[in-house]
Formats: C-alpha cells, structure tokens, sequence
C-alpha cells in the first residue's frame, strides 16, 4: 500500500468518502494510479476507474463527483468511468488497496502498474508513452512481466490485436532495448 495519496486528490476523495451513503469499491488506473504508486510527476484532473461494487453505485458516485458536480468544481477534480479500456483479464487479483486511513464508505483498489501499463497500449497516445518512459527509467516494470501479461491475459481479447502487438513491441524496444535472444 501506498504511503499516502498526495493532494489535491486526498481532500477530493476524502470530501467524496463523507458524501456517500453505502460503502463503495472503485476500480481505479490511470495518470492518478501511477502518480499514488510510484510518484509520476504528470498532474491528472480525473480519477479513472473501470468498475464498481456494487454495480448499481456507479450511478451515484458520479452523481456525486463526476464532471461538472459540486464536488468536482469545488476541487477542480473529478471520476471517470473509462468505458472502452482493454486491461488484463486477471487484474482483480492483483489490485491493490489504496485507502487512506480513516475513510469509512469510499475503498479505492488500484490496478497494479503493469496492469495500468497494458491498458494504455490500445491508446498509444504521446502522454501514454511518457508515463511507460518514466515508469521504465524509474525501474518499476519488469518487461518479461509484461510481456507475458501481455500474452496470456491481454491479447486473447484485444479488438485489434496486431495494433496491440505492435505497440507492446515498440514500447519495449524503445524503453528497454533490444532484447537479446
């Protein structure tokens, strides 16, 4: 577990745990993932997450938080519902628990950064490949980890799995060299 999660996001959240009226657990990944597990210094206006339980709760928590809410004014911060993400089929029993001490409704799980990373590939956009940059020079991921994530939980259900291939392909040339067979 993190050792905290930095402001802004933590009053936001905090404000967030109090509004709720049922516990609540959020799926999260994303630019906020990677800024409370290995310190990415790029900021991030939203909170991503790609389930919720109960189910029914998604509807409320964005009600509550989600763009353009009180809330979200109040902390110039808000949720999102990320809705066409492909991540690991076997990421529920890798996530990791990210709530502060203290909150009584709100439990943020977190995908874990390998997890995170293999649900940026089908995106590829420049502010993606930033955050695998720093996350491979900083020495947090493990390329034999994510290629075989990559090969046995990712790409039996990708949409479009040569794009996939070859992005995973070019990230790991790119920010980790050629690889010695």
């Amino acid at each position: 577990m993190p050792d905290r999660i930095p402001e802004p996001w933590l009053s936001f959240l905090r404000d967030l745990d109090q509004a709720l009226k049922e516990t609540v657990e959020v799926h999260c990944l994303g630019g906020f993932v990677l800024s409370v597990l290995s310190g990415l210094p790029r900021p991030t206006g939203d909170v991503d997450f790609i389930e919720v339980r109960p189910l029914a709760a998604g509807e409320a928590l964005l009600r509550l938080a989600g763009e353009g809410t009180a809330l979200a004014k109040k902390h110039d911060l808000h949720v999102q519902h990320v809705t066409v993400a492909e991540y690991p089929e076997g990421y529920e029993g890798r996530l990791i628990d990210i709530t502060p001490a203290g909150f009584r409704r709100l439990k943020l799980r977190a995908l874990e950064i390998h997890d995170v990373v293999l649900a940026k590939l089908s995106r590829n956009s420049p502010r993606d490949r930033a955050d695998v940059e720093y996350l491979a020079r900083k020495g947090v991921l493990d390329r034999r980890r994510l290629e075989e994530r990559f090969e046995a939980e990712l790409r039996p259900y990708l949409l479009n799995e040569k794009r996939g291939m070859l992005t995973l392909e070019l990230w790991l040339a790119e920010f980790f060299g050629k690889e010695e067979r």
